[in-house]
C-alpha cells in the first residue's frame, strides 16, 4: 500500500515539475532584471521600466542598460551613456545606477534619458541639499549654456524604483501550492482506502 501511495504522488510531481523548468526557462532573461521606475515633482510626472546588469557592483548598485516609459507623457527615447553628461548639463555625467531598498537608491550621478521631442532629463540624489534628496535637471535646446538656461529646471522630486518579480519566481509559488494541494488530496485519498480495506 505504501508503494502504490508513492506512486501516486511521486509520478505526477515529476511531471509538474519538469513542466515548471521548461516553462522558467521562456519566462526568464539571464543576466538582466526588470525594475519599474517613478518620480513626481512640481509640474513632473515620469515613470517607465528600465533593464539593469543582475549583479550589483562592488557598492550593491545596479547597472541601468535600457529604459523606457515617458516624461509629461512624452515617451523617452534614450538612454544617456554612463560617463557622459546629457546636453546642456555638462560636466555632470551620469553613472546610470540604481541601489535597492529604502535608502537613496540613486547616486549623486544619477541616471538620464532622452525624449521623443529632443529634450533631456537627468534625475539624481542631491547629497548637498538640506535635507538631501533628489532632484532632476532637465535640459531642452540649444544646449548651448553650460549650466542652467532659461528654459532649463532643476526640481525637487520623489523617486522610486523596484525590481519587477520574475515570471518564473511567480510560476514556483503557483506550482508549489498546487503540488501541496495535489498531495493533501492524495493522502486524504489514501487515509479513506486504507480504512475501507480494515473494515
Amino acid at each position: 500500500m505504501r508503494i502504490v501511495h508513492l506512486a501516486l504522488i511521486s509520478c505526477p510531481v515529476r511531471i509538474v515539475f519538469a513542466a515548471l523548468a521548461i516553462a522558467a526557462s521562456a519566462f526568464t532573461l539571464p543576466g538582466a532584471t526588470l525594475w519599474d521606475w517613478a518620480y513626481t515633482g512640481l509640474g513632473i510626472s515620469a515613470h517607465g521600466t528600465f533593464t539593469t546588469a543582475d549583479t550589483p557592483d562592488a557598492n550593491g548598485a545596479f547597472l541601468i542598460t535600457s529604459i523606457s516609459g515617458e516624461r509629461n507623457g512624452v515617451a523617452i527615447s534614450g538612454l544617456q551613456p554612463p560617463g557622459t553628461a546629457i546636453p546642456g548639463n555638462e560636466p555632470f555625467a551620469v553613472d546610470d545606477l540604481v541601489l535597492p531598498g529604502a535608502g537613496p537608491q540613486l547616486t549623486v550621478d544619477g541616471f538620464g534619458f532622452s525624449t521623443a521631442d529632443g529634450d533631456f532629463a537627468n534625475p539624481f540624489f542631491a547629497d548637498f541639499m538640506s535635507p538631501p534628496g533628489y532632484l532632476e535637471f532637465f535640459s531642452t535646446a540649444p544646449f548651448t549654456d553650460a549650466g542652467q538656461g532659461a528654459t532649463d529646471s532643476e526640481v525637487v522630486v520623489q523617486f522610486t524604483a523596484t525590481p519587477v518579480p520574475e515570471p518564473a519566481s511567480s510560476l514556483l509559488i503557483v506550482t508549489a501550492i498546487v503540488i501541496g494541494g495535489y498531495q493533501y488530496r492524495r493522502r486524504k485519498l489514501l487515509a479513506r482506502k486504507v480504512n475501507t480495506h480494515l473494515r
